[in-house]
Parts: C-alpha cells; structure tokens; sequence
C-alpha cells in the first residue's frame, strides 16, 4: 500500500503565539521539507489567497495536507459556519489539499490558559446526540462542496475523552470522517489502538502526535490548563515520548489505511528546536512504517 507522510503541524502555537512568532512560513516550510517532509497543515502564517500560497508551496517542494478550521456548531448554527468555512473550501480545494480539519471550539476551553483542566464542558446525552447529527450534516454539505472534513477530537473541548468520542462516533454518521490523533487521547485518558479498532473505518487522517507521560501524569488538573500542559512539554514527537507508534502504525496498516500521517510537536521552540523535534519524528515515522508494510511517497508540491 501506498502512504503520503505528512510535515509538522503549527497548531497549538496559534493559541501562543509568543512560542513561535519569530519565525516565517518559508522558515517552517523550508526546515519541515529539509527533515523529509512532504506537506504541511495550514496554520496562521499561511496566505488565504491561492494565488500568494500555490507559488510558496511549490518553491517549499510542499504540500498543503490539511488545516484547522475553528467549527462552533455546538453554539451557533450550521449557517454562520457554512459562511465561515465557505472561503477556506475554495482556498483548499484551489491547492488540492486532501481535507478540512473541523476542531469544535464552542464552550471549549483549550486556548483559555486561566480555565483549568478539569473545567471542560461537557455535554449531556440528549446534547451529544444533536450535537452529532448537526456535526454530521455540516460534514455532509462540506463535502459536497467539494472538500470533505476530519473531525479533531480534542483536549478541552466537548469531544476529549474516549467514551465521549465513542458517543460522537455512535451518533454521527459517515457524512464526517474521523481525524484520530493520538496524542490528545492519550492525554485524554484514552487507548489509541482500542479507538483504531472501533473506529477505523470512518479515519481519513491521523496526527501522530506523541505524550511525555511523565508531564502529562505529573499535571494538576484542578489548577493547570490545556495551554499550561503544552507550554510544560506536555507534547512530543514520535521518537521523543511515550506512545508505542510501532504498534499503531501496524494497527492502522493492519486496516488497510491509507492517508496522510502528520506529526505535530506543540512544545516550546527555545528548549526543542522545531527541525531537530521534525528530524526525530520523521526518522521514527519511516522506521515504523516501513515495519508496517508502508511504502512512503516521498514527492512533495504535485506536479501541475
């Protein structure tokens, strides 16, 4: 089987900027591509046009392999978010990027360092279960468009836990495929081969985000926040943490995946640097997938 591997994620650093604000997207494009890399999610530095982004991914050798759209459904009307997300199809569509990332900020409280942990919302049963069907059209009419979505289960958020992914995933339905990032569910508590095998027939994207669970364990829950938890080094890379990705890897192989795998390291820049962080991850990315089987394309900016 054939796997695109995809670059290094800039997602929690939108939330704190001052982790990374120094640092230009050619910079990131030009490190990610340097450790192997072939694509990158879209994050704040990127350009909404595709006429200003098409010609820096190319020079980059880059691929834009996915983005984070702030979805609010759980709040505020399928309406307002179509309205939202409506530029970002057509700008995704435009650089032939494979899926929107939809991450439900509604009540969340992941970017508010002065709520704790312990502080997520939650929903009832009755208010998953809607939350799910509206979750699902949305899906539906996105991918309609033109451009289909990846549901981001998240640390703070309404969807973190894995009995609360597992209530989205029973109430949704295939109009919304599954981003499973491990990371956030095993910081969440969860089991990320368990989820892979309940749920891998609705995945189209994976973050293989790793946890120093020593940081993760040490957190006081009651007084820290998501953002206390990444700015302590809560994050890592493949290679760097604690998760065995040999055998997640096998797993999604196992089921026949295939897509994009994206690393993320959400951590603080200063004590470890974004391309020695990407080197790391890359190599303990291609060792495990070439132990699962994978065979890796290695071309970054399509040919046009």
């Amino acid at each position: 089987m054939t796997d695109r591997v995809g670059g290094v994620g800039d997602e929690v650093h939108d939330d704190l900027p001052d982790l990374s604000d120094d640092v230009s997207l050619e910079e990131c494009l030009r490190q990610s591509r340097s450790a192997g890399f072939t694509g990158m999610e879209k994050g704040r530095r990127f350009p909404e046009d595709p006429a200003v982004m098409l010609p820096i991914l190319k020079a980059a050798d880059v691929t834009l392999c996915g983005g984070w759209f702030s979805g609010t459904l759980v709040t505020e009307e399928l309406a307002a978010n179509k309205d939202r997300i409506l530029p970002m199809i057509e700008l995704f569509k435009a650089v032939d990027a494979p899926c929107i990332v939809y991450g439900e900020v509604g009540r969340s409280i992941q970017g508010d360092r002065s709520k704790p942990l312990a502080t997520k919302p939650k929903l009832s049963d009755d208010e998953m279960k809607a939350y799910a069907r509206k979750v699902t059209a949305f899906g539906e009419w996105c991918a309609e468009q033109g451009m289909p979505l990846s549901y981001h289960h998240h640390m703070a958020a309404v969807v973190e836990t894995e009995p609360e992914l597992d209530a989205f995933m029973a109430a949704s339905g295939p109009g919304i495929p599954l981003l499973l990032d491990a990371g956030h569910l095993a910081f969440a508590g969860g089991d990320v081969l368990r989820a892979i095998d309940k749920h891998h027939a609705r995945i189209n994207h994976v973050h293989v985000k790793d946890i120093r669970r020593a940081v993760v364990d040490g957190l006081d829950r009651t007084k820290q926040s998501f953002l206390d938890a990444v700015a302590l080094g809560a994050f890592t890379v493949p290679g760097d943490g604690s998760l065995d990705f040999g055998a997640i890897v096998k797993r999604f192989a196992d089921y026949g995946y295939e897509g994009w795998f994206v690393v993320e390291a959400e951590q603080d820049p200063r004590t470890n640097p974004p391309l020695r962080m990407a080197q790391v991850g890359y190599k303990e990315l291609m060792r495990v997938m070439a132990a699962a089987g994978y065979e890796v394309e290695t071309q970054g900016f399509p040919a046009r």
